[in-house]
């Protein structure tokens, strides 16, 4: 273990009180940990769905644990730990859904049609008779689209996600009829199940998470974006849901102009009146935007961050994806590519998570830990760092509206 991740691991006592929030995890994936989130010291969970075995778990979470305001003093007067819903199709399933506008009402994939989907959105295409009779029926997109839509009426402060981008991922073999989930998981996930040498074809990817993008621009929410392999084609899709909607570069000159004008209004709430004025109007792009567990280059930090695009962008950081997570027995030293991207991300853009698939004390180890690597890196003190993420996540998820209330 090197000096640095020693001084992490035996930081003093860590400031819970203060606020910390989990901007993505899966606790659904393990329902019996359920129970648990109201004894937690984390103040709020964004939990994730990403299949259709979790979509009506998010929401009963929601229901028992969801979150009534997002002002940060409520956040921290509550005295349960709180829920944010997020409702989306992860890429990893996507080939579950099928694009309805290319076929005819009653031509709905099941017996040979199914086939037929199937093999169109997976590659290679596959000709195993038993892989493919395990799989599921898909369902069409715009039963899936209007089904997250009443869920976010629903849920006013619910996000979507868990969508995006994956190149690398293998379909895992499909459950069998008589598969047991006697360990309290969710069925549908990997369950360490077997992976097939099947990936889901780009194109069809980017279809389904560009109608997820579109539904939360129509909403107004913010998404929580799965990209891995594939981090130039993430940005394009990105910026095709925005283009034609870019914000003006002003000269330097008019800057100073501007600037001059405005000095005796805050700069707080002059950005938080320009983004109630962005969601008058509905537009085909949220207005927040989470690259969860964030794992591309520095050097494409600049693309996402330049002051043409209209959605703010977030880079969350987990110890499970980036970091070396902790251990019983031993610390791995931290990634160096990991630590020279989370000193480039701006103060205010960064954020923490677990993504972890079961609630309780491992989950608030892991944010703890990446805190701690988070807080050593940009030289914040940790009560100064804690604060500092706690208002990202609050700007992250609300926008700067942090007085509104749910009904």
């Amino acid at each position: 273990m090197d000096k640095d991740q020693k001084s992490i691991e035996a930081e003093a006592d860590f400031p819970w009180h203060l606020g910390v929030f989990d901007a993505h995890c899966h606790p659904t994936d393990t329902i019996s940990s359920m129970d648990v989130i109201p004894t937690m010291k984390v103040r709020a969970l964004v939990i994730m769905a990403s299949r259709a075995q979790d979509q009506e778990i998010v929401a009963k979470f929601a229901d028992a644990y969801g979150v009534r305001s997002l002002a940060m003093s409520d956040l921290l007067e509550v005295g349960a730990t709180s829920v944010v819903p997020s409702f989306g199709w992860h890429p990893w399933f996507s080939y579950q859904i099928y694009d309805d506008s290319l076929v005819l009402p009653t031509d709905s994939p099941n017996g040979s049609s199914k086939l037929d989907h199937y093999k169109s959105v997976i590659v290679p295409s596959p000709d195993d008779p038993e892989f493919l009779s395990g799989l599921p029926n898909p369902r069409s997109l715009s039963a899936y689209i209007a089904e997250t839509r009443s869920y976010l009426v629903k849920y006013p402060f619910a996000l979507v996600g868990e969508i995006g981008i994956d190149r690398t991922f293998r379909i895992p073999q499909p459950d069998a009829p008589s598969a047991s989930h006697s360990e309290g998981l969710t069925p549908g996930g990997r369950d360490g199940k077997r992976l097939t040498p099947y990936r889901v074809d780009m194109d069809h990817q980017k279809k389904i998470f560009k109608a997820q993008l579109n539904l939360a621009g129509e909403l107004s929410r913010p998404v929580s974006v799965h990209g891995v392999g594939a981090h130039g084609t993430l940005f394009e899709v990105l910026r095709e849901s925005w283009q034609g909607y870019e914000r003006p570069i002003l000269s330097r000159r008019a800057r100073k102009r501007a600037s001059a004008a405005q000095s005796h209004v805050n700069s707080d709430e002059n950005e938080s009146e320009k983004e109630e004025l962005d969601t008058d109007k509905k537009k085909p792009f949220p207005p927040r935007i989470c690259l969860h567990s964030y794992s591309g280059p520095q050097a494409t930090l600049k693309q996402y961050l330049h002051p043409s695009i209209p959605s703010t962008i977030f880079f969350s950081f987990s110890s499970l994806v980036n970091l070396a997570a902790p251990s019983s027995s031993a610390s791995r030293p931290v990634s160096t590519k990991a630590i020279d991207v989370i000193k480039a991300v701006p103060d205010d853009r960064i954020l923490v998570e677990s993504d972890l698939h079961c609630a309780g004390e491992r989950m608030e180890g892991l944010l703890e830990h990446v805190v701690k690597v988070v807080c050593q890196t940009k030289n914040w003190p940790l009560e100064k760092g804690v604060r500092q993420l706690a208002s990202n996540w609050v700007h992250f998820v609300a926008g700067q509206a942090e007085s509104i209330h749910a009904e």
